[in-house]
């Protein structure tokens, strides 16, 4: 990244050996480890300097029931964009990816991918399926069911109509589901259906302060529609993989993490932003800006059909994952995959 810290080719040898042994035994590293495994002739006393210095950087940290050190996030960072080999997959390795989706019926073959690339790198692996044709809002109607549940009624393009059930916070009536279908109906009709939320929002600041309970109940309403209109666009595999880290071992993260994947709102805006970069991602912590994953880093590479971008697949796994390993089957992968979907 464009912001990483100056430091000397000493120092980054010694960070480059932290973070590499960190990502292999999960502890802590100390001086003594650092002087045997960085082939430098350094004393402990030198080398606690340099570490020193990278603390101060925000590169490392001390975790209190340790003297050695272990890599930030930023450390992280530095290390996979600055200082990170990484080596071509071997070439039997790539045939068995290519013999495995290749092998896999054509309308399966893309969440085959994401199991794939969970055996492989023994990680969650996740792909998002391809961006479907635009969903343009036509008209829409809200019935009151029991218990906070209500029935959409979605007239969409040509005709078609879809119905959803959404479960919201509290009870509304007829009346004012009425109110807020007539609202959505006269501002929407003819737009795009996953923009309408936004719509609103940016027009909160602007209503009426009479208007303000009828926008918040269009919000709720339009982020649940939304969310069920999204509720197919990934699949995940081998989530249970991530409790076998220690990092990643406490139940409120577990938790978190495990929410996030349920309702795969989070999730999707990462891929979102994904499929509009160029070329690999790998967010770091709480580079994803989402909190449940901010023990996590997600490595994703775009897929295409006749060199249209169509989506993206990846990992999730610790911050502490074999980049140099998952980097190329990440990347590997999507380039087998966008073949096997172009050749169709």
């Amino acid at each position: 990244m464009s912001n990483d810290p100056i430091i000397n080719d000493r120092a980054r040898t010694l960070l480059k050996t932290l973070v590499e042994r960190y990502i292999l035994d999960g502890q802590p590293v100390g001086s003594r480890t650092l002087a045997r495994d960085s082939g430098m002739n350094l004393s402990p006393a030198t080398i606690r300097n340099v570490m020193a210095d990278l603390e101060d950087l925000g590169l490392v940290a001390s975790p209190h029931t340790s003297a050695g050190r272990i890599p930030t996030v930023q450390g992280y960072r530095l290390f996979v964009d600055r200082l990170l080999t990484i080596k071509p997959l071997r070439s039997n390795v790539v045939d068995q990816l290519k013999l495995k989706l290749d092998s896999t019926e054509r309308q399966k073959v893309i969440g085959s991918a994401s199991s794939l690339l969970s055996e492989v790198t023994n990680l969650a692996g996740l792909v998002m399926l391809p961006r479907r044709d635009t969903v343009i809002l036509q008209h829409i109607e809200f019935l009151p069911l029991t218990s906070n549940r209500i029935l959409v009624i979605l007239v969409i393009n040509d005709q078609e109509v879809q119905n959803r059930i959404i479960h919201t916070n509290r009870q509304f009536s007829t009346e004012e589901l009425h109110q807020v279908a007539n609202y959505l109906n006269a501002e929407f009709a003819g737009k795009e259906l996953s923009s309408i939320r936004q719509h609103i929002v940016d027009s909160l600041e602007q209503a009426r302060d009479d208007m303000h309970t009828l926008m918040q109940t269009a919000v709720e309403m339009a982020d649940q529609i939304v969310e069920s209109s999204q509720s197919d666009d990934y699949v995940i595999a081998g989530e249970s993989n991530l409790m076998h880290y220690a990092e990643m071992a406490d139940m409120d993260k577990l938790r978190q993490l495990f929410e996030a994947f349920s309702t795969k709102r989070d999730i999707l805006h990462i891929l979102d932003h994904s499929i509009h970069a160029e070329g690999m991602q790998i967010f770091i912590g709480e580079e994803s800006g989402y909190s449940a994953f901010g023990e996590c880093s997600v490595v994703t590479a775009p897929y295409k059909v006749e060199d249209q971008v169509v989506g993206v697949l990846g990992v999730i796994g610790p911050t502490r994952m074999a980049y140099d390993r998952v980097i190329p089957v990440v990347d590997v992968t999507a380039k087998i995959l966008s073949s096997l979907l172009s050749s169709d």
